[in-house]
């Protein structure tokens, strides 16, 4: 009896029985294909060691997101247990985690292909920031990419560098102000809140020709949505254990509760406000108002809703990757220049050899000087992203049966020793991004260190580091088909901003140097002083006298 047949047999016999029959007999061939697909996979994959469960219920989740440094778990265990173990998630559930550059690699060239998001990924990218370049995988990814790629060139990013320092003045006009007002040589500013607005602005012109007036102080429902979640509070136990459960069950997404509204809230202000910049660029393209002009992010966009271009994309991929751009700017780009700004008020020599560099620039680099001739800037940046990725980890679904080489052997639970491992489709396979970037097995003992002379010196990086292959042998952009398409546009605005606040300012810890920083929660994760409401980082900021 063939597929077809067997189907509409089965269609027969659920249509004889009643409704609630129907259900259960439908509910027991899902489970019983759950199972057979569950076996199937525990057979096929590598039996990996690993940590035991802390919790009946939340396996060994929650010793990971209890803790102030989830990065140093991972690396923990992979000291106890090989560059590749198995992690017990919630209800039975298990993650493969890769500690190896190998595996790394091989996992990062196979995504979107071997490897697709899941399923709680897909729902909340879907409701967060629409079916976008983040949402989409295989060709969908591919061509929404190709369709972006134009506005991303070098020279196109080199262009929006006055952009930037336009933003980033308006910053420095505003301390002026405040510092003035004091009456002193300087005043305590929440540094998180302008790196937001400055974040917010330079995007929204650079990248949409759109300015939201944040720093001007308006309003917009985009700014009042993001500045909610600022001052959102930390997770509590209720909150981290449907957070741990949203792995098993995905579906809890969609309960109700004060942050998935405003989840939603920031979703309707975004759709409406990058609707209105989409239908304002393709008017002034229509009227010849954008000839000759260099192509901006809302001009590709706008001309790859054409349907007889090569790479088009539909009006909703447009505004996704418009809501993707701006979420990046708020939390990500901000949220680098914020803890950027700690460690150098951690680290007044390494603020001072900064100021000097720029000093001796002799006015405001050029986009070429900010790419090749600041290397201290430079190290400055890539030290940031190593040590504070905005990106926490990366987590896939195996699409299908694969093997991941492995730099160096590991021992199996049967105590085997082996150099690559099977992964069945249906694995859940994880990378802890801070578990490679601080890694000590990868990047030395100074890996916890904020040592951004380790970029400039003779043999700085170590040769197990320079085996990663993301960016500047950082994962804090991903890497592969994936790696983030605005790393060149987050780079740049970063070097902009510090170029000019480090020269005109000195930046100290506002209750010495021994403030204690943790982890705050707004839309994302992101640093704030111990003891303040929301995510507030208030920093002491003076003026530099020469």
């Amino acid at each position: 009896m063939d597929t077809t047949s067997i189907v509409l047999r089965l269609a027969a016999i659920l249509h004889s029985l009643n409704p609630v029959v129907s259900a259960v007999f439908l509910a027991g061939i899902f489970a019983s294909h759950a199972a057979v697909r569950e076996t199937r996979r525990r057979f096929k994959t590598t039996k990996l060691r690993g940590p035991p469960p802390s919790s009946f219920i939340f396996g060994a989740g929650k010793d990971v997101l209890d803790s102030p440094e989830p990065g140093d778990v991972y690396e923990a265990w992979s000291q106890e247990y090989g560059v590749v173990y198995e992690v017990p998630l919630a209800l039975g559930k298990k993650k493969v985690i890769l500690c190896d550059p190998k595996a790394v690699a091989h996992f990062f060239a196979g995504d979107t292909r071997t490897y697709g998001h899941t399923a709680l990924d897909k729902v909340t990218l879907e409701r967060s920031v629409g079916k976008g370049i983040l949402w989409a995988m295989g060709e969908n990814h591919r061509r929404q990419r190709r369709s972006m790629s134009p506005a991303f060139t070098y020279a196109s990013i080199g262009k929006l560098t006055p952009v930037f320092y336009d933003c980033v003045y308006k910053v420095k006009a505003a301390w002026d102000g405040i510092i003035g007002a004091n009456g002193e040589d300087g005043a305590v500013i929440d540094v998180s809140q302008w790196m937001n607005h400055l974040s917010l602005d330079s995007v929204g012109l650079a990248g949409f020709s759109h300015d939201f007036g944040a720093l001007d102080g308006k309003k917009a429902s985009v700014t009042r949505v993001f500045e909610a979640f600022q001052d959102s509070s930390k997770r509590n136990d209720m909150s981290s254990g449907v957070f741990l459960l949203l792995q098993v069950f995905p579906i809890l997404v969609y309960i109700p509760s004060p942050r998935m509204k405003l989840v939603r809230e920031l979703h309707y202000a975004m759709v409406d406000v990058c609707n209105d910049m989409l239908d304002k660029t393709k008017k002034e393209k229509e009227a010849g108002a954008l000839d000759g002009r260099e192509k901006s992010i809302i001009e590709v966009l706008v001309q790859a809703e054409r349907a007889d271009t090569a790479f088009y994309a539909t009006r909703e991929e447009a505004v996704a990757q418009m809501k993707a751009l701006l979420i990046a700017a708020y939390e990500s780009s901000a949220v680098n220049l914020v803890w950027a700004l700690v460690e150098l008020a951690r680290n007044p020599e390494v603020q001072a050899t900064l100021r000097e560099e720029l000093l001796d620039c002799h006015g405001d680099p050029t986009y070429e000087q900010l790419n090749k001739g600041l290397p201290y800037l430079d190290a400055i940046a890539h030290e940031t992203l190593r040590l504070h990725s905005s990106i926490p980890d990366f987590e896939r679904i195996a699409e299908e049966d694969d093997v991941i080489p492995l730099s160096e052997p590991v021992h199996t639970k049967t105590g085997e020793v082996v150099d690559s491992i099977r992964v069945a489709a249906g694995t859940l396979v994880g990378i802890s991004t801070p578990s490679i970037n601080r890694s000590t097995a990868i990047w030395g003992v100074h890996a916890k260190e904020f040592r951004p002379k380790r970029w400039i010196e003779k043999d700085g990086i170590a040769k197990k580091a320079q085996e990663v292959q993301g960016h500047r042998h950082l994962l804090s952009f991903g890497d592969g088909p994936r790696m983030c398409i605005g790393k060149g546009i987050a780079l740049t605005m970063f070097k902009v901003v510090l170029s000019v606040l480090v020269k005109n300012y000195v930046f100290e810890m506002r209750d010495g140097p021994n403030t204690v920083i943790e982890m705050g929660r707004a839309l994302s994760v992101r640093p704030k002083v111990a003891g303040e409401q929301g995510a507030r980082l208030p920093l002491r900021v003076k003026r530099y006298e020469g």
